[in-house]
This record gives structure tokens, C-alpha cells and sequence, in this order.
């Protein structure tokens, strides 16, 4: 029996593109903070650009913590939904035409959420990455994590647990 033919790499990288473009963009909230997600490989970085809305304090001026939170959440949300979508999308399962029409696979929901706001969010770019650290059929835990200039230096950090969806049968 011969072998499939593997797939050319532009075409993977341009499914894995649309597919992390469809389900961001599919829900209307990313939209309004303005997150972006710079994808590698599997791994995701939310970038939330710096804009004047985001300031809650124009004192100081640091952005809102609602908004630093919403941030974390959206992060490890849409991190925890590529991990659980990645072989659907890599085995082309999950056609990139049917996120694209808008028809979102369900999406896990948020069962708590705790945040460590450990410095103000000044007013400039933020980044943040999610490490899932526990993926079961009904429950995954997620650790997300903001910074702006260093790494090293996170402006919060948050704890998330999610209920999965169910499979469709």
C-alpha cells in the first residue's frame, strides 16, 4: 500500500494561520481589546497592544486591571482551545472553511479564575503565554502569565480551570 504524500509546509502553516485567525476572531471581545496571537510552531503569544482605552488610572497612568485580567483569560482560554483543536487542525478534520464561516467549535468554559496582579501594566505593549497543566476529557487547569518590557518581570499572573466541552457524538 503506498504512502500518502505529505502535505507542502506553506499549506500546514496556512491552515494552522486561518484556523488560530478564525477562532480568535470569532469572538467579539479579542476584538475589542485589540489581542493579536503570534503563533510558533504550537506555541501562542497574545500581544495586547497599548491603546488609550486600555488606561484606568491616568494618573499613573497603568492600565486597567479588569483589563490585565480579560487579557490573562483570553490567553489561556484561546491557548487551551489551539491544544485542544491542534490535531484536528493538523490532520485537516477541522476544516479551516467551517471556523472561517463563523461556525466555532464549542469552546471550554470558565469554571474560576484567579489573578496575581504583582505590578502595574504601564502604558505600552503586553504580552502574555499560557502553560496548560492539566488536560483531562472534563477538566484542564491553565497558568497564565503577562509581562510588558522583561520577561522575567510579569505585571500578573493567573490561575484558570475549565470545563471541556463534550465531544459531539
Amino acid at each position: 500500500m503506498p504512502r500518502k504524500k505529505p502535505e507542502p509546509i506553506q499549506v500546514i502553516k496556512q491552515r494552522r494561520d486561518a484556523a488560530l485567525h478564525a477562532l480568535a476572531g470569532g469572538v467579539p471581545y479579542i476584538q475589542y481589546l485589540g489581542i493579536q496571537f503570534d503563533r510558533r510552531g504550537d506555541e501562542l503569544t497574545a500581544v495586547l497592544p497599548f491603546a488609550d482605552q486600555l488606561i484606568g488610572n491616568p494618573m499613573l497612568p497603568a492600565i486597567h486591571g479588569g483589563v490585565t485580567a480579560a487579557f490573562l483569560e483570553v490567553t489561556a482560554l484561546i491557548s487551551l482551545s489551539w491544544s485542544y483543536l491542534w490535531d484536528d487542525i493538523e490532520t485537516g478534520v477541522l476544516e479551516v472553511e467551517t471556523l472561517e464561516e463563523g461556525r466555532l467549535p464549542r469552546l471550554p468554559k470558565t469554571i474560576d479564575f484567579t489573578v496575581d496582579y504583582l505590578r502595574s501594566g504601564l502604558p505600552r505593549d503586553a504580552y502574555a503565554r499560557a502553560r496548560i497543566t492539566r488536560s483531562g476529557r472534563r477538566y484542564a487547569s491553565v497558568q497564565a502569565e503577562a509581562w510588558q518590557d522583561n520577561r522575567d518581570r510579569p505585571m500578573a499572573q493567573a490561575t484558570a480551570h475549565f470545563l471541556m466541552p463534550r465531544p459531539k457524538s
